[in-house]
């Protein structure tokens, strides 16, 4: 029996019979193994719920990927890439027939299937058109553009938050002249675990003047654009993983792992209000006015709360799945939603079961983003339009007036992890793990720019003008992108 005695007591070796010692010897082993674990156990319990484990793995994939790959390899892949893509396209461009045949009739045209070899060449953003911000050390997770004008902000896996100004007009070049005019915001304070201090999420206040961000140590500090760190709010148990200003700037909103959605006073910097009704992590939130908001939780719940208020003042149950985004309509009548389930769901204050059930998507759907416009006096024919971007490598543009889909665009290979609307509202951006960028018309569905980066992209983003773009990579980057049709 070549087991440790050292768990036996000598009594035990003379009473027991050999099944028995193996039995205590393992347990007992079980029971020093864990022990040991235990103090890993308390700084890993934020970290294994990382915004979602599969996102968190998908990342670190892609980060090591990158990390470990040679150029050479990097070659071979491009070749095997542009084959897969042939195939692909070949392989969808079937798939769509069985579905014509399958369903015998359709109603418009079959959401289109775009090749990216055939378009990427046409329309790749030249690299004078492109610049790249480095400094972070980690992954890239988040990036915004004030309201105002020119500060683009990132949080990034290295415990900082960065404030970059963007020269207005054209760039220069891709390597900037001269130091990067960047502020860098320090999540960290001494020695300390790097990895509980992930910048996860962070949104500009309305004016612009103030940036919020929410960390993988569960506490939220507002910025002001000098970079002076104005206020450090703690109250929640666990990661932060989605924040936001109300319009008026006076409350922030952060939703946490433990659980919990708290509303904050700016200007007291301190809680105002914790509302804890789900049963799972709080994955999203998004206000619908000033005081009232959702939220949404891997527990497939999602609550409208109001301030004031001890109950959720509405509660929407129909996901089957975790609800990873939840994003109110420009006039906060509807309520988008997207699950693990594959579906995107619309609500409406006025009744409790979903107005329409978006079932296209055969994956998880991680995000979602409205139009920023319905008609208007200089478009009147411009719809409201909801974007749903999924695990299945596609982006599908959603009629909301119809409940049906409009476009499925099928330029991606991998997991799409961000959309974004032009102001205007005429194009669309995608980031995907694939490393690209597609710009799509939405008049028509079709790629019109497409960029393609280092790393997997976690975030794309406008500016206020819609002139530029800025994605945000798994190889520590962040590229602003000139964008002029």
């Amino acid at each position: 029996m070549d087991e440790d005695f050292s768990f036996l007591q000598p009594l035990e070796l003379i009473t027991k019979d050999v099944n028995e010692l193996r039995q205590i010897i393992n347990e007992r082993r079980k029971k020093q193994q864990k022990d040991r674990n235990k103090d890993s156990e308390k700084e890993n319990e934020g970290e294994r719920m990382r915004v979602k484990e599969k996102e968190r793995h998908e990342k670190d994939k892609v980060c090591e990927k990158d990390r470990e790959k040679g150029e050479n390899d990097r070659e071979r892949e491009q070749q095997q890439e542009r084959q897969s893509d042939r195939e692909m396209v070949t392989d969808q461009e079937d798939k769509i027939a069985v579905k014509h045949e399958e369903n015998g009739t359709f109603g418009g045209p079959e959401p289109m299937d775009i090749s990216t070899t055939s378009t990427s060449q046409l329309c790749e953003i030249p690299s004078s058109d492109v610049t790249i911000l480095e400094g972070h050390t980690s992954e890239v997770c988040a990036c915004a553009w004030s309201p105002t004008g020119s500060l683009l902000a990132s949080g990034s896996g290295d415990s900082t938050a960065r404030i970059w100004t963007i020269a207005e007009g054209r760039s220069k070049t891709s390597s900037q002249n001269g130091p990067l005019n960047v502020l860098v915001l320090k999540h960290v304070r001494g020695r300390t675990n790097e990895k509980s201090k992930d910048v996860t999420t962070l949104d500009w206040n309305w004016e612009g003047t103030l940036l919020a961000t929410g960390s993988y140590d569960g506490q939220a500090r507002i910025w002001t654009t000098n970079g002076e760190l104005r206020s450090t709010l703690s109250k929640h148990k666990g990661p932060i993983f989605s924040l936001k200003w109300n319009k008026k700037g006076d409350y922030l909103l952060t939703g946490s792992c433990d659980k919990t959605a708290i509303v904050w006073d700016a200007k007291a910097e301190e809680w105002k209000q914790q509302f804890e009704f789900h049963s799972g992590p709080t994955l999203d939130v998004d206000w619908r006015n000033n005081v009232s908001f959702a939220t949404s939780s891997t527990d497939n719940m999602i609550y409208v709360c109001k301030i004031g208020e001890n109950r959720p003042i509405k509660t929407f149950a129909g996901h089957q799945g975790e609800v990873n985004c939840v994003k109110w309509d420009p006039t906060g009548s509807l309520l988008a939603s997207c699950s693990d389930d594959s579906t995107a769901k619309i609500w409406s204050m006025k009744q409790d079961k979903c107005l329409y059930d978006l079932r296209e998507h055969s994956k998880e759907i991680y995000t979602i983003r409205w139009s920023p416009t319905g008609p208007s006096t200089s478009n009147p024919n411009q719809k409201l339009v909801l974007a749903s971007a999924s695990f299945d490598s596609t982006v599908k543009l959603w009629d909301v007036d119809l409940g049906k889909l409009i476009y499925s665009l099928n330029g991606h290979r991998d997991p799409v992890y961000s959309v974004a609307f032009s102001p205007n509202g005429e194009y669309l951006a995608s980031g995907s793990l694939d490393k690209s960028m597609h710009i799509w018309s939405l008049k028509d569905g079709k790629i019109v720019k497409t960029y393609t980066g280092n790393g997997g992209i976690f975030e794309v983003c406008w500016n206020k003008d819609g002139d530029k773009i800025a994605a945000c990579f798994a190889n520590n980057t962040v590229c602003v992108l000139d964008f002029r049709m």
